[in-house]
């Protein structure tokens, strides 16, 4: 997929990965603004989690358990020095259990990422549009 879309058209595009997704695990790549954590936001809202997500800045990873049952991570690793940090949270199993997980800045755990994760790049046009690319 390759599509620019603006702000109200979010559920649409989170509607869409979650139903095209071909792994639960989702790499998202994008400046700061590019509207990362506002896509994920809107994901896990379709998901079924009653509560608002918010972006794992500080704790590294955020868990929502949706009205189906489901887990659901979203990590944020912009502030993290080295791919050890995440080791000490156990990113190994996280990424391995067949649960959703968001990830943030994964060019930051890039070794440790799953090969058959989803790539999604955003990019903030100036007309406050974005593109999204998944890959």
């Amino acid at each position: 997929m390759n599509k620019t879309y603006s702000l109200q058209e979010i559920p649409h595009i989170a509607k869409e990965i979650i139903t095209s997704s071909k792994n639960k695990t989702l790499l998202f790549y994008g400046a700061m603004g590019a509207g990362k954590t506002t896509l994920i936001k809107e994901i896990v809202k379709q998901l079924g989690v009653d509560e608002v997500a918010n972006s794992p800045t500080f704790s590294l990873v955020n868990e929502y358990l949706s009205r189906k049952g489901e887990t659901i991570y979203h990590f944020d690793f912009y502030r993290i020095e080295s791919e050890e940090e995440a080791y000490d949270i156990g990113i190994e199993e996280y990424f391995y259990d067949n649960n959703w997980c968001f990830i943030e800045w994964p060019q930051k755990v890039e070794n440790l990422l799953p090969l058959d994760a989803v790539t999604i790049y955003l990019t903030l046009n100036k007309n406050d549009s974005r593109n999204i690319q998944i890959i």
